[in-house]
């Protein structure tokens, strides 16, 4: 059975570049969204006709800077184009500051039925050492606002890994979370990206044991809260995960539009240009197949593995034998081997990087 197909849709606009953000995205301007929703709407005509799709995923960027009739221009784009499934997961990246009354029942009107909010703390001072505008009570007030909107699907991020933030502070950041009526979490390890202004001037950083301690203590809590930890990073309550980030891991097709979109189709994998002034003036973005065979079962194992379900056997017949040989030495610390299948224990999400080292180095079938 052929699995409905995901639609990206990249928004490289924000009010405010935060320092550790790598992602594409320059200063909003309405003539710029404009062009950009109107090249949007142009190349969704170019998608394959009659596409399956069950969901689409405005990031960024900041997508809720947009107004909400180009969101909803954009959509009814994909709907006129693709057999968009009638319970299709619809996510808006959204700033809290961007998280109005007005806004949030025009975004339940064009079809957005889940938001992402990026909160990334709810300590002030974590809040201003990210650069962050908002502060936690305009977090707060964000998803309680969606929340009597109407909105049921509400994702909230997280970040962790700066020195400042001592097991107290964690634990008062998962606690508000939890408390919030939010039903999925993703919480992200600060990473120093060389050009951004972090990676000119980073700030102090926890170290190697703080920063294990502090992803265990996560796991520990959130589980016991009722939300099951389905992803290396992601944490949801049951039904609530993100089926469009699913399709990543899953090697499902999805289809990249926009200046820095990238897609995964037929087998192989594309990428658009960082560039948004040759994204509006092109008849058709200028996308480049960046790796022609992709989906490998190397590749297959690598995604499958960050997920609590694992891989099954069954999926990657040719790495079989090799890769349970390979594994018996990681069980059952790091890796749990049953009903034939593999998966990660959370002390082996703590280090996959060096497990699946072990799994994969000289591991290549195609």
């Amino acid at each position: 059975m052929i699995q409905p197909a995901g639609i990206y849709i990249h928004v490289p606009f924000c009010a405010q570049k935060c320092p550790y953000c790598d992602f594409y995205s320059g200063r909003y301007t309405k003539t710029d969204a404009e062009r950009f929703t109107e090249a949007v709407c142009r190349n969704l005509t170019q998608l394959p006709e009659q596409l399956k799709a069950d969901t689409v995923y405005f990031g960024g960027g900041t997508p809720s800077l947009l107004p909400a009739e180009s969101l909803a221009r954009m959509l009814s784009a994909v709907r006129a184009r693709c057999v968009l499934a009638a319970d299709a997961e619809i996510t808006l990246e959204a700033n809290p500051l961007t998280v109005t009354e007005q806004n949030l029942a025009a975004w339940l009107e064009a079809g957005i039925n889940r938001l992402s909010l990026g909160v990334q703390s709810f300590q002030p001072d974590v809040l201003r050492m990210l650069g962050r505008r908002h502060t936690p009570q305009q977090a707060q007030n964000a998803v309680l606002r969606a929340a009597a909107a109407g909105f049921r699907n509400l994702s909230i991020d997280l970040m962790c890994g700066l020195d400042i933030q001592t097991a107290a502070c964690w634990q008062a950041d998962l606690a508000e979370a939890a408390a919030l009526p939010v039903t999925h979490i993703s919480s992200y390890l600060l990473k120093i990206e060389p050009q951004t202004p972090f990676g000119q001037q980073p700030p102090a950083l926890a170290d190697s044991d703080d920063t294990a301690d502090r992803w265990l203590q996560m796991h520990d809590f959130l589980t016991a809260q009722g939300f099951r930890h389905y992803e290396i990073s992601n944490y949801a309550k049951p039904g609530y995960e993100s089926r469009h980030n699913c399709k990543y891991w899953q090697l499902v097709p999805y289809y990249g539009i926009g200046p820095a979109a990238h897609s995964c189709y037929d087998g192989k994998r594309y990428a658009v240009p960082r560039d948004l002034a040759a994204f509006c003036n092109a008849e058709t973005q200028p996308a480049e197949c960046t790796e022609p065979n992709a989906c490998t079962e190397s590749e297959r194992i690598m995604l499958g593995l960050r997920l609590a379900e694992g891989i099954a056997f069954a999926d990657v017949p040719a790495s079989r034998d090799l890769l349970l040989h390979r594994a018996k030495p990681l069980i059952p610390q790091y890796l749990i081997y049953e009903n034939d299948r593999l998966r990660m224990t959370p002390e082996g999400w703590l280090v996959s990087n060096a497990v699946l080292v072990r799994l994969l180095d000289g591991l290549n079938p195609e």
